[in-house]
């Protein structure tokens, strides 16, 4: 990975890529190490060929779609990646989960990989990194200039709560029931460099941070920014990285069509001239605190930040707004977290059972 991207980069607009973090699991749906084997060891499908790549534990295998140019083809591109997926794991004796943390994974029990990066971030992060099994799915939407990069990653920080609570899919971990309904949020919120970033006032201010950043050995690429929506400056995307992992591809779908949808919307609002929101990151910040304690059942931030409204009525206004559906068909339907915790009453194998893909 280079240090830094470039602003020559943001060239296209509104071109899809969608990244899903998987759990490789055993015959009993638990966590396992088999990213060696599925991404070292083997070949894997044509359709995956520089598009698999595996995570700091060696449970955990990253998954990324071609370029999607049309919206209208995401769905097939997704499903056809989570076949191969599914089949690669399967011709080598393994299953492939989803969630944002996976109900049976115990971290001290779990193998890291030994790939020089994530080598490199254990011994400069130490706890915070030793416990990271997490997984979450990122959506990129190109935008063919940086400054406007930049000022639809400002404006899409009152959404990354909204996308959370929605998407909540992490009750319990490392054994036990947090009482969040996104425990990955908080624990992945550990790590440096994560969580709601502040805004930038352009550019190059990004840039000057980015290189900030590396020249004073805080990070050792761009890719350890990890906030919760970033413009990318290497791919020349605003990148989403809010939401939960998901074992149902429709929900996933419908994150995707939001946050198109999103960047569609404030490009053309940046070209008309629009201000910016001015809400303070703390208020930001407290939002998305209520997305991981009450999942869809949280009151969150006003768009002008002034009070807060119920997830659903937020909900049903974003949709309208934008025309799209996808978000509330999965408000609609029992939230993740809640299903989990619903069938963790008869133990544990019922939810590692609930968060496999391709069954």
């Amino acid at each position: 990975m280079d240090e830094t991207g470039s602003a020559e980069n943001f060239t296209r607009m509104g071109t899809l890529g969608i990244e899903e973090e998987f759990y490789v699991v055993d015959e009993y749906g638990r966590p396992t190490s088999g990213t060696d084997e599925l991404v070292y060891e083997s070949d894997p499908p044509a359709l995956l060929e520089d598009r698999l790549d595996h995570e700091l534990f060696k449970c955990i295998i990253e998954t990324q779609t071609p370029l999607i140019e049309r919206p209208e083809d995401a769905r097939e591109q997704l499903l056809s990646v989570r076949e191969a997926l599914v089949d690669h794991a399967r011709r080598h004796g393994f299953g492939i989960a989803a969630a944002g943390l996976h109900p049976a994974a115990k971290w001290r029990e779990l193998e890291h990989a030994e790939k020089p990066r994530y080598r490199a971030q254990l011994d400069r992060i130490k706890y915070p990194q030793h416990r990271n099994t997490t997984a979450g799915l990122h959506v990129h939407v190109g935008v063919d200039d940086p400054d406007k990069a930049v000022w639809i990653a400002n404006e899409l920080r009152w959404h990354v709560p909204l996308l959370l609570a929605v998407s909540a899919n992490s009750p319990f971990w490392n054994g036990f029931d947090t009482g969040l309904q996104s425990a990955r949020a908080k624990i992945f919120e550990g790590l440096p460099n994560t969580g709601m970033p502040t805004a930038f006032e352009d550019y190059d201010a990004f840039e000057r941070y980015e290189r900030r950043m590396i020249q004073t050995g805080s990070i050792d690429d761009r890719g350890e920014l990890w906030f919760d929506v970033r413009p990318h400056s290497g791919h020349g995307t605003v990148e989403v990285r809010a939401p939960d992992g998901q074992p149902d591809p429709e929900r996933v779908l419908a994150f995707v069509e939001y946050v198109h949808a999103l960047v569609t919307d404030y490009a053309a609002r940046y070209e008309d001239g629009e201000s910016g929101t001015e809400i303070r990151r703390e208020f930001l910040a407290e939002s998305k605190w209520r997305a991981i304690r009450h999942g869809q059942s949280a009151s969150l931030l006003t768009p002008d930040g002034t009070d807060t409204a119920p997830v659903g009525d937020l909900v049903a206004a974003e949709c309208d707004r934008l025309d799209v559906d996808g978000l509330q068909s999965v408000f609609d339907q029992e939230s993740g977290a809640v299903r989990q915790r619903r069938l963790r009453a008869d133990g544990i194998e019922p939810v590692c059972e609930a968060v496999r893909i391709g069954q």
